[in-house]
């Protein structure tokens, strides 16, 4: 019982006693039980016992249906284990009343049996090596053959003079042979796989390439155990090469394997390398040209590393001579083939890979480049050929206008594609008009284009920026003075082209010669070489521009003077009309039609060159000066009267004062008169008959008539004496017409003696 007085439980009573120790271990002073206090301490100490019982009996009745059921399952067990018991006898005493019908005698023979088989078991055991299924079942032959030669040499003997010993000695050769065939009938597989498979092998080294921007390709374990690379790891295994290899190194035969194995990858190279026949349709004809290539030397290269002789650097460098001399000869010819530049430009940078894979594995690759370099000259035609038509396709589409803009931003856009500069058309308000054309800006940008298109084709050839440059500037060139060239004067020259469009074009290759310079320094700024660089390539193009501009200024004259034709072939002059008295006779009505085009024509000239307007005019006044001359002078014509020569003066006098008008400006005083000079003093001197004045200053600088040749004279003054001759109005007075007649001969007496005397 508790101090208390309480009944316990018996699992709390022993906790109560062990709990005494601790309590009764706070003091064993003996004040304690003798002091007064007691009666306090026994209080103390029964509040503290009834806690303790209370926490005790809380655990108990916690664990106490888990110890109920403890036990419940232990009675459980206990019946299952009685079960078990009882059957174990059960079956005891059943096998033992089964095993009283054996007899002695069998059980004997029995234990006879069974140590035969284990005797067996221990004489095979020394001969397990040599079993005929694990053999054949082998798939690691070298070790194969090693298990054979321990069997032939160790095993066998030992075993002893069984008849199964005999029998395998004699099948050990066979099996020999068996495994070397089995080993280059793998090999053949093999062989036909990397054929088939070598331009995926080639691929994945040509994007390990191209992935890592190296300029050598990773380590031949990294990439060549082409496992390595994604995908790939089921392409090749080489363990046949490496086994077959072993096999007839133990076997004695290495050389005959190396012979064998050499000559069918020179086989294979030759199919490799021999290109279909429409390679050169597609780029993807190219790419599998080129991954069936480097997947072939990729192998080669790492059975040379991992294989010791079976191919050596000397086979590799004479396969990789005999490759690249028909590599060159098949991009030689289908490359000739190609007409799209873009095509070539793919082809040139898929050579680049096929070179940079290859070098990276030490092959030589110079003479690829060297190829490239010759292909730049094709690509180079190439290009030519396109820009060629684009030219042409701009000056065909080209309305030779001065190019309308009305917004700021029109302008802007002309002046992004064009360097114009001119301040003053910057100052004008809007609407304003740009002085050249469309074709300007479009051919601007045009030559732009082929200057990244040649700079396309020049990178990763492993060029100097100079060289880079030059092989620009010499292909823009071209571009200039041939196909540009070429185009102009195709537009220039062709049909149907009008005075306005021939000074259109002088005004716009002026200002693209004038934006030369501006081509120069794009040149320098993508390549990074100064355009003052010591024998650097000049651009032609102010000269190309020029030689342009000087044969549409040409065509201009040429135009102009068919189109005086023109209006001269209206000219119908009445060579034997009467002189008229008194009144003013008016210009002809094909000459006021001819001045009023010309004044028309050169209005338009105000925008060329002040030099090819005077020019254009100048050349013009001579033109009608020199057709009216040949009018005169016309062999057909064989009388000319007085009358029709005045009708002529008054022509003439209408075409001086459309020179004295100035219809371009720039002639200085009265310049433009003296493309009719000649016309004039030659008229001068027929309608004034001031015969005695040219005859006594002729050859003197002061001479009036110093234009009027005598050779001319004489020919007008011969078909006016034959009009004298035949015309019926003097007939009435035979005198004067006689006189007259004589005057005339004797001015033709005169002049011929002038002439014989000047000619001597």
């Amino acid at each position: 019982h508790s101090p208390a007085g309480r009944p316990t439980t018996p699992l709390s009573f022993k906790k109560n006693v062990n709990i005494l120790p601790a309590v009764f271990s706070f003091s064993f002073s003996r004040s304690v039980y003798d002091g007064q206090e007691h009666g306090l301490f026994m209080e103390k100490l029964d509040a503290r016992i009834r806690n303790h019982d209370r926490e005790i009996e809380k655990m108990c009745n916690h664990h106490f249906q888990g110890f109920v059921d403890s036990i419940t399952e232990l009675l459980k067990v206990r019946g299952e284990a009685q079960k078990l018991k009882s059957q174990v006898t059960d079956t005891n005493r059943r096998l033992q009343d089964d095993g009283k019908e054996v007899s002695s005698q069998e059980l004997q023979q029995c234990r006879v049996q069974q140590r035969n088989i284990a005797t067996t078991i221990d004489k095979l055991t020394h001969c397990l090596p040599g079993n005929t299924k694990r053999v054949l079942l082998c798939v690691r032959y070298y070790p194969a053959l090693r298990t054979l030669e321990q069997l032939e040499h160790t095993c066998l003997p030992r075993a002893g003079q069984y008849r199964f010993c005999s029998i395998m000695a004699e099948n050990i050769p066979k099996l020999r042979t068996q495994i070397r065939d089995t080993a280059m009938t793998q090999l053949r597989d093999f062989l036909e796989s990397i054929r088939k498979h070598s331009d995926k092998i080639g691929e994945a080294a040509i994007k390990q390439v191209h992935k890592t921007h190296a300029d050598t390709v990773p380590a031949v374990h990294e990439l060549l155990s082409l496992w390595a690379v994604p995908g790939a790891h089921d392409l090749v295994d080489f363990s046949p090469v490496y086994c077959c290899l072993h096999i007839y190194t133990v076997l004695g035969l290495r050389d005959v394997f190396e012979n064998y194995y050499r000559k069918q990858r020179r086989k294979q190279a030759r199919l490799v390398l021999q290109p279909h026949s429409n390679m050169h349709e597609t780029l993807e004809g190219y790419t599998r040209y080129f991954n069936q290539i480097v997947g072939f030397f990729v192998v080669e290269d790492h059975i040379l590393h991992t294989t010791q002789g079976l191919v050596n650097r000397a086979y590799v460098e004479e396969l990789w001579e005999l490759a690249l001399s028909k590599i060159i000869a098949a991009l030689r010819t289908h490359s000739s083939y190609c007409d799209n530049p873009d095509l070539v430009l793919d082809l040139k940078n898929l050579i680049v890979l096929f070179a940079d894979t290859l070098q990276g594995y030490g092959f030589p690759v110079s003479q690829l480049f060297d190829m490239l370099l010759e292909m730049r000259e094709q690509y180079g035609e190439i290009l030519l050929k396109r820009w060629n038509i684009t030219f042409r396709q701009v000056l065909d589409q080209d309305n030779y206008s001065p190019i309308p803009v009305s917004t700021d931003q029109e302008y802007k856009h002309y002046t992004s594609q064009f360097p114009l500069q001119d301040p003053e058309l910057e100052k004008l308000p809007f609407p304003k008009k740009l002085p050249f054309s469309e074709f300007v800006p479009k051919v601007y940008c045009q030559l732009k284009e082929f200057i990244y298109a040649c700079l396309k084709y020049s990178e990763d050839l492993h060029l100097s920026s100079t060289e880079v440059d030059d092989m620009i500037r010499k292909s823009t060139n071209l571009l200039l003075t041939r196909t540009l060239s070429h185009c102009l004067q195709y537009a220039i020259k062709k049909k149907n082209v009008g005075l306005a469009e021939l000074v259109q074009v002088i005004i716009n290759t002026t200002h693209l010669e004038q934006s030369c310079h501006f081509l120069e320094e794009f040149i320098s700024n993508i390549t990074n070489v100064p355009p003052d660089t010591a024998n650097a390539t000049k651009l032609y193009g102010t000269s190309t521009f020029k030689d342009a501009r000087h044969a549409a200024e040409a065509e201009i004259y040429t135009s102009l003077n068919a189109k005086i034709d023109q209006f001269l072939q209206l000219a119908d002059y009445d060579w034997m009309a009467a002189v008229q008295g008194g009144g003013t006779l008016d210009a002809s009505d094909y000459l006021i039609d001819l001045i009023a085009f010309l004044r028309s024509t050169f209005s338009v000239f105000t925008n060329l060159p002040g030099k090819v307007a005077q020019t254009a005019c100048m050349s013009a006044c001579k033109h009608i000066s020199t057709s009216l001359m040949q009018l005169l002078l016309d062999p057909e014509v064989r009388q000319i009267s007085m009358g029709a020569l005045h009708q002529l003066y008054t022509d003439v006098k209408e075409c001086e004062s459309f020179a004295r008008a100035g219809p371009v400006a720039g002639f200085q005083g009265d310049t433009l008169l003296l493309a009719f000079s000649d016309l004039r003093q030659l008229l001068d001197l027929f309608t004034q008959w001031d015969w005695s004045t040219y005859l006594a200053d002729y050859g003197k600088p002061t001479c009036k008539y110093l234009r009027v040749n005598p050779h001319t004279a004489l020919a007008l003054l011969e078909k006016m004496r034959e009009t004298s001759r035949k015309n019926n109005v003097f007939a009435q007075f035979r005198k004067t017409d006689r006189d007259r007649q004589k005057l005339i001969d004797t001015v033709i007496k005169q002049l011929r003696n002038l002439i014989a005397q000047h000619h001597t």
